[in-house]
């Protein structure tokens, strides 16, 4: 056998050959599973093309950081022998992944559970899927497990099903019997929480590609969302928890400049002539000022009277705290009082960056349970304003829900309730209020 040295060291050359071979038969495998799943589900083109193919022959088959999919060419090999469906159905497992953002969304949780909800999710999809690139027999651990989770939440979430999992108080045993049944792919290459960076990247491109796919769902024949089971209905609530909410604060939002790069405004053709030109320099430089549209101020104020439970505050806290983490939404210098209120203002906390906020969810205690009043928090945000606590106060949130005593005249700031009731119908607010609705179900993890 040809060997050859590198840096002093033997290396077998046909053993690299060999692994050279495999990677590539890996890359073909994967490519013929893509294109057996777009076949079947177009709507699904482009999160289908979305990962770049890495091969890496200590990876347990098959897994993904969010950007590139990881794969071991010989464990692929021996599955697609056995059968190519096995192979099309983890494929598409990482994509699911994608879609929901399952790699970023932890926060905090314990690993190994939220894991195994992530995979009982997207399992749950496959299964509910109506295609034979993808249709295999179920286990009846596989339709027992649906079946108790489904009598409690219609539509599946990892994230619901993280909370059931913890509500069972499973024994070891039974844990790792749902880990061998719907454990297939390796989350080891899923980012860290504080891998902020990556994190943010991984959101961007699949927050786009899901709503992609939440909308070419919908433009399909009906034939098509039929065989797409409960898919639709799972994208919906993705898309629409965390989408919307953060296009809702962005109606908050100040034109200011902020200490950047601007990289819209600058011309790399002057900047690459000057270095080739002088060698080491441009002709012109970035600004490092950028008129960035972001939150600057807002006040949150929470309705503490006995309607409204502790745990859906802290949900809707969460999603803010999910939404001012996002570099894009926030200045980092901020100014959020969070005011606790039910028929009198009972506390108010500023709040000045991402890790108070944080802070404040952790150490969350609400105080009142009296009844709902909403002019009390008018009033006292009214009182700051002429204190000057505010600079360029742009809106206030209101947590809510039960209905109230509004005020008389619209304040000097854009205001919204926001809504976490299912008869949010009957609940009118004034005309110069808005109204955000947030289903309880969507957030009751």
């Amino acid at each position: 056998m040809e060997k050859y040295k590198v840096n002093g060291q033997m290396t077998d050359q046909g053993a690299q050959r060999r692994e050279e071979q495999l990677a590539a038969v890996g890359e073909k495998i994967l490519k013929a599973s893509r294109s057996a799943l777009y076949l079947k589900m177009r709507f699904l083109d482009v999160a289908l093309c979305s990962l770049f193919f890495v091969p890496d022959p200590d990876a347990e088959i098959m897994g993904t950081d969010g950007l590139v999919l990881y794969y071991c060419p010989e464990g692929l090999g021996r599955i697609y022998q056995r059968d190519p469906v096995l192979v099309q159905r983890l494929y598409l497992h990482e994509v699911l992944h994608g879609i929901f953002r399952h790699m970023i969304r932890r926060k905090g949780k314990d690993e190994e559970i939220y894991w195994l909800a992530c995979d009982i999710a997207v399992e749950s999809i496959i299964d509910g899927l109506k295609h034979r690139a993808v249709q295999k027999s179920r286990s009846f651990l596989r339709r027992e497990t649906y079946r108790k989770l489904k009598a409690r939440h219609p539509v599946l979430t990892a994230e619901r099903i993280y909370k059931s999992l913890q509500e069972w108080e499973l024994s070891e045993t039974e844990i790792i019997r749902l880990r061998q049944e719907f454990r297939l792919d390796d989350h080891s290459y899923w980012p860290e929480d504080e891998d902020r960076r990556k994190q943010e990247q991984i959101e961007n491109q699949w927050r786009k590609i899901s709503e992609q796919t939440e909308t070419d769902m919908e433009t399909f024949s009906k034939e098509a969302s039929e065989q797409a089971g409960h898919f639709l209905g799972q994208l919906r609530v993705e898309n629409r928890a965390r989408y919307d909410y953060r296009q809702f604060l962005r109606k908050f939002s100040v034109l200011r400049e902020e200490l950047k790069i601007d990289e819209d405004a600058f011309d790399y053709s002057f900047y690459c002539y000057g270095l080739s030109l002088y060698g080491n320099m441009p002709l012109i430089e970035p600004q490092e000022w950028k008129e960035t549209q972001k939150i600057e101020e807002f006040v949150i104020v929470i309705d503490t009277s006995m309607s409204c439970s502790g745990e859906l505050v802290r949900h809707f806290l969460e999603e803010t705290y999910g939404v001012l983490s996002e570099n894009e939404s926030f200045f980092r210098k901020i100014n959020i009082h969070v005011i606790q209120c039910d028929d009198q203002v009972q506390t108010d906390q500023k709040i000045t960056c991402e890790e108070e906020l944080k802070d404040y969810m952790e150490n969350l205690t609400l105080k009142g349970e009296g009844g709902t009043d909403f002019r009390p928090a008018f009033i006292y945000v009214e009182e700051l304003m002429r204190e000057h606590v505010f600079s360029n106060l742009k809106g206030l949130l209101y947590f809510t829900d039960g209905k109230g005593i509004y005020p008389a005249k619209k304040p000097p700031y854009e205001t919204a309730f926001v809504f976490m009731k299912e008869d949010y119908e009957d609940t009118q607010v004034p005309s110069w209020a808005m109204k955000l609705i947030l289903e309880e179900e969507d957030y009751a993890y």
